[in-house]
């Protein structure tokens, strides 16, 4: 956050100009984002993201040098609070994975229009994860796919119902503090109900109350 201005300072990676031309039109109408730089490949953008220290990493999957999972992987490994966005035109869950494995919060398809590029982009800065409406069911089929594969699923244990409201709450990309509203409950509490669902389940990040939400279809009206 730009002390200065209460910005989002956003790091714009991508090897092609009018693809950073559009994602900077995009930014500027935003009066709560400022542009911190660009990058034209990996390389770039992994020594942009040690000198700029933006908020948010929006970075393509195909890039020179280092693609957008290896520059991934180095900036989370020198910067671990700092948040990636991917940001391409690959429609398969193979990326989403090899991405969110990497480090990063968030995946966003080029084809997106630029109101969910920006609620991805303040999703990913407040600390949650988000997965392109436009590829929840791949990933749903992908993962059944693999179950089917391997034989029948392990039975994970049964969450309480309010455990279970809390982790889809989660997973739509709601803050702590909307869903302390909304349940009427403390944030206390709240981080209770979630580490319980979370030690249950055996998660250990956002990323996999993500991949839970879509297997169980709580996503798919997303």
């Amino acid at each position: 956050m730009d002390a200065s201005t209460n910005k989002l300072r956003v790091l714009l990676c991508d090897d092609h100009p009018i693809v950073r031309a559009g994602l900077v039109a995009v930014i500027e109408l935003e009066d709560d984002m400022i542009v911190a730089g660009e990058a034209a490949d990996g390389e770039a953008a992994v020594l942009a993201a040690a000198e700029l220290k933006p908020d948010v990493v929006v970075i393509d999957v195909n890039m020179p040098k280092l693609n957008g999972a290896e520059a991934t992987e180095r900036i989370k490994k020198a910067t671990p609070e700092m948040k990636v966005l991917a940001l391409t035109a690959h429609e398969d869950s193979h990326f989403v994975q090899m991405l969110m494995s990497a480090g990063a919060s968030g995946y966003v398809l080029k084809r997106t229009a630029a109101q969910d590029l920006v609620r991805a982009i303040h999703a990913v800065a407040r600390g949650d994860v988000y997965v392109d409406p436009g590829m929840a069911g791949q990933l749903v089929s992908g993962m059944r796919g693999r179950v089917n594969a391997r034989g029948p699923a392990t039975t994970r244990p049964e969450l309480s119902e309010r455990e279970a409201e809390v982790l889809r709450y989660i997973a739509e990309g709601h803050a702590m503090k909307e869903i302390a509203s909304k349940l009427t409950l403390s944030t206390r509490t709240l981080e209770t109900y979630k580490a319980r669902a979370m030690e249950k389940l055996g998660f250990d990040s956002r990323s996999d109350i993500v991949k839970y939400a879509l297997q169980r279809g709580w996503l798919k009206s997303m």
